[in-house]
């Protein structure tokens, strides 16, 4: 899920920025140091939107830099657990599918990809259900939901599932709301009427 966080920190602005305006030399030394991170308790932050509040800046004995008390807005990217999330698959390998989200990627393992037996065609690179016949390839669209996050330094494991109702390739989906044709009834033989004679004198 993408969300906006207000943030508290300091920023260290270095000698190199000091032409520039104090508001820009404050973002772009935010942007410097937290855009394209992995936090724990944040995600992963993709930009610094905006300064809202920027204190008095102090110089450290030793240090030619400006350090200033900041609040700002980042924007980030939060995978969370039991979220319904539609991503692209990227690669099919035989122990599992690898789905696009946005700016991470998160893996369905060969046991989550549908409630049916699958094989794996490993020269065109496909699952395939046994009973369903339902297949998922690269390229293909899923719904899935999160069952597992690791967010650690800028390592990161997503774990989803297709398996539950409503979930899986789009293909899958648009297939079982099709109805099932129904089945015309035999038509009944039509009765031959009886045959009148006349009688003539």
């Amino acid at each position: 899920m993408y969300k906006v966080l207000t943030v508290e920190d300091k920023i260290r602005v270095p000698p190199v920025k000091f032409r520039m305006k104090v508001d820009n030399a404050v973002k772009s030394s935010l942007e410097d140091k937290w855009s394209g991170i992995i936090e724990k308790d944040l995600g992963v932050i993709l930009s610094v939107i905006s300064v809202d509040d920027i204190g008095e800046g102090k110089i450290i004995p030793g240090d030619g830099a400006i350090h200033y008390p900041v609040n700002f807005n980042l924007l980030v990217y939060r995978p969370d657990l039991h979220e319904i999330i539609k991503g692209n698959v990227i690669d099919v390998t035989e122990f599992g599918v690898f789905i696009r989200l946005g700016p991470v990627d998160g893996m369905i393992h060969v046991s989550q990809i549908m409630n049916d037996f699958v094989s794996y065609d490993q020269k065109n690179s496909v699952f395939m259900g046994r009973e369903s016949k339902n297949v998922i390839k690269e390229g293909d669209i899923v719904k899935a939901r999160i069952i597992s996050v690791s967010m650690e330094g800028k390592q990161y494991k997503i774990g989803l599932t297709t398996r539950q109702p409503n979930l899986g390739a789009l293909s899958w989906l648009d297939k079982a709301k099709k109805p099932a044709a129904k089945k015309k009834a035999p038509e009944k033989p039509k009765k031959k009427g009886k045959k009148r004679m006349s009688i003539k004198d």
